[in-house]
């Protein structure tokens, strides 16, 4: 196996370690140590592959971010978003934001712990940024298609607000298995209604 091989395996492993260690131990309890020990690796490893803790912390987040990137392309089956109508493409969305890898706990863990950090870590404060931005793009480019500028865009901001807050507050449910489904049924029936009041039927 290349030796470029082995490193993406090892820093996918480590990135993995990460999750479990933010899950398990919170982000501020999260060490060197305690994810080498759970990848099964030397500290020193660390080190190598992401300069430090710091480092392999903005590798995980920029990883999940990739998921929440790669769970739209696989919704789509290989077939291009441009095949799909406005309201298809919406749907699509707001399913890759509730995927099972998203519901998961340490993933969701993950997730409200680096939001929290991102208030004092400037750098974890960009990528949520990128992070927002890139749903809201994705979300305004399908009601741009259906209505008028002005009102993509409030329309964009308003779905971006609805799937990230019920996703927080199933995340935070005593429930949050029954919580996500019912949050992503809901973000979708809003999205009906809200492009069936600009009178844009909704097509399945």
């Amino acid at each position: 196996m290349p030796i470029v091989g082995i490193q993406e395996i090892r820093k996918k492993q480590l990135i993995d370690a990460t999750l479990a260690s933010v899950a398990e131990y919170g982000l501020h309890h999260t060490t060197i140590n305690s994810i080498s020990k759970l990848a099964g690796m030397s500290s020193g490893i660390i080190s190598h592959y992401f300069g430090g803790k710091q480092g392999l912390i903005e590798a995980t987040v920029k990883q999940l971010m990739e998921e929440l990137k790669q769970a739209l392309l696989d919704k789509t089956g290989g077939v291009s978003l441009a095949s799909y109508t406005p309201q298809q493409r919406l749907m699509l969305i707001v399913e890759a934001n509730f995927t099972d890898f998203q519901r998961s706990q340490s993933t969701t863990k993950s997730w409200l712990s680096f939001w929290a950090q991102a208030m004092h870590d400037p750098a974890l404060a960009r990528l949520q940024n990128i992070n927002s931005r890139r749903l809201y793009s994705n979300l305004r480019y399908s009601f741009r298609q259906l209505l008028d500028d002005a009102m993509a865009t409030n329309a964009a901001l308003q779905t971006a607000a609805m799937i990230d807050g019920f996703w927080l507050r199933s995340a935070l449910a005593p429930d949050p298995s029954a919580d996500f489904a019912r949050a992503e049924a809901l973000c979708k029936s809003f999205i009906e209604h809200l492009i069936h009041q600009h009178g844009v039927q909704a097509c399945h």
